[in-house]
């Protein structure tokens, strides 16, 4: 089954205890993570602003200092994600009472106020509010473990889901070199971002690293 990934978008209730996948884009469709500090920038910022409490990240020179904050009582808890030049994917749960919202608005504002700072600039860059769907059946959200992580393709092959892929090893070589996702800490890469997931807040559809990968080389042979 192909799920239409924007069925649901925003009219969807953030409900406590629910799963959810997030996304939004730049505006214009202008890229938004131009080099690596920036995708490590907002991959630390998923961490360190997934709490009650407030912080400083202008305080913090290096971007490995924000996995030193230290957290109480978390918004939410993220079981994947993945970041492209021009938009990002989330898969998260909500665990405190408007969780999301306060999550999304602390990680976006954060990063807005770091990437204007940067690249000496003003106004918003995101496109609106970010997007939000409920994953609200055990097979749709197994299924956006594969979709948000395989993403990355399209930056090597627009077209892999029309025209198929010839080389399959070739893609998985390339999503293991790929630092940007949570594809490397489900096969098992022992990293600093692993601190971003609460894993076993998640069903656990995958038994084992191997069925893991084994998951994404079957949807490697699928085509539109």
């Amino acid at each position: 089954m192909v799920y239409n990934i924007r069925m649901s978008l925003r009219k969807v209730k953030l409900i406590q205890g629910e799963y959810f996948h997030l996304y939004n884009r730049g505006n214009d469709k202008k890229v938004i993570f131009k080099d690596k500090e920036d995708y490590d920038r907002f991959i630390g910022l998923m961490y360190a602003c997934n709490q009650k409490e407030n912080f400083k990240s202008d305080n913090l020179q290096k971007n490995e200092g924000l996995f030193n904050v230290k957290r109480k009582n978390l918004l939410v808890n993220i079981g994947a994600y993945c970041l492209m030049p021009n938009h990002f994917h989330i898969i998260l749960i909500q665990i405190e009472d408007k969780g999301i919202s306060k999550f999304m608005k602390k990680l976006l504002t954060a990063y807005v106020m770091y990437f204007n700072k940067k690249y000496e600039r003003t106004g918003s860059l995101f496109e609106g509010k970010f997007k939000a769907e409920h994953a609200g059946n055990d097979r749709y959200l197994k299924y956006l473990y594969s979709y948000i992580h395989l993403n990355p393709i399209k930056l090597i092959n627009k077209k892999w889901k029309e025209e198929g892929i010839k080389d399959k090893n070739k893609v998985i070589n390339y999503l293991k070199q790929y630092k940007y996702s949570s594809y490397l800490d489900y096969t098992g890469e022992n990293r600093v971002q692993n601190k971003v997931l609460n894993i076993n807040s998640f069903p656990q559809y995958f038994s084992s690293k191997r069925a893991f990968r084994n998951e994404i080389f079957e949807w490697l042979s699928y085509k539109d």
